[in-house]
């Protein structure tokens, strides 16, 4: 008889301790680390964040929160990506130079076997992150369990995670400048300022928002919404928009025009004429 995937996810990380789980502060490894704090216990689970201008403060303060309720053995540290040159020129396979340094700066805080949050689903998509994983020797206990991420949100809703279990995705705000375009601290705030710009803009009128994100493209500033965000806003909530965003615009980006369009995953690798 098959075991259960959440047997199997107990199973693998009982295998693996001690462990360092790589928390960056979204459902899938906020749950894989309450989990195994819950199962090991904090000597043989240590959490490790990394601080960066390419995460947003609120999932630093969402690991910080989590550690200090629940008791976990946490390390905030910065992974160190914006001194390495290949991260900052924003090649297509970018998250290998950044989960390269930050597998490398976990490894200098811990020599226990490091585990990540990606599950199944992230194997059917361009993840060059995992190839640096591999080289690092980083574990995949959701994958090892067969754990999709619809199984990941009901697990963190078993454990009574709460708003956890609802959070959209969120990738690194470096996701969203487009491959090619060098990676500035600034750029990132600037999008960090503008997704909460049109989430509360939005939330006033039609309630919380499935997808927001702000593109940073070579032909101007895109802001991609999910379907019905996009049809609630009507050409002069667009124009108004537009302005104030453009009024916040760091001076490293060329002026451009901003333009609303429909939510899709990965349009930051768009280059020349498919934008």
């Amino acid at each position: 008889m098959s075991l259960d995937p959440r047997q199997r996810l107990n199973d693998a990380l009982r295998e693996t301790r001690p462990l360092a789980v790589a928390v960056s502060g979204g459902v899938d490894s906020l749950t894989l680390a309450e989990t195994a704090h819950r199962l090991l216990g904090a000597d043989r689970a240590l959490m490790v964040h990394a601080a960066s201008p390419a995460v947003p403060a609120e999932a630093t303060r969402r690991v910080r929160d989590a550690a200090a309720r629940a008791g976990w053995s946490l390390r905030v540290v910065e992974a160190g990506e914006f001194a390495d040159p290949n991260y900052r020129a924003n090649p297509v396979n970018r998250c290998f130079f950044c989960k390269t340094n930050l597998y490398a700066t976990i490894r200098r805080v811990t020599d226990r076997t490091m585990v990540s949050g990606a599950n199944l689903d992230d194997l059917g998509e361009y993840r060059p992150g995992l190839d640096a994983a591999r080289e690092h020797g980083v574990r995949h206990p959701y994958v090892e369990a067969g754990l999709d991420k619809a199984a990941v949100r009901a697990l963190a809703r078993d454990l009574g995670l709460g708003a956890v279990a609802e959070l959209p995705a969120a990738p690194c705000l470096s996701s969203r400048v487009e491959t090619g375009i060098r990676i500035e601290p600034e750029t990132l705030a600037f999008i960090h300022a503008v997704e909460g710009l049109v989430s509360r803009t939005l939330d006033a009128s039609t309630g919380p928002r499935r997808a927001v994100r702000c593109r940073v493209r070579a032909a101007g500033i895109v802001v991609e919404l999910d379907p019905d965000s996009l049809a609630a806003l009507d050409g002069s909530r667009r124009s108004a928009l537009a302005a104030e965003i453009l009024a916040g615009a760091p001076a490293n980006l060329p002026e451009a025009p901003v333009r609303f369009m429909a939510y899709r995953t990965g349009s930051a690798f768009l280059t020349g004429a498919a934008r």
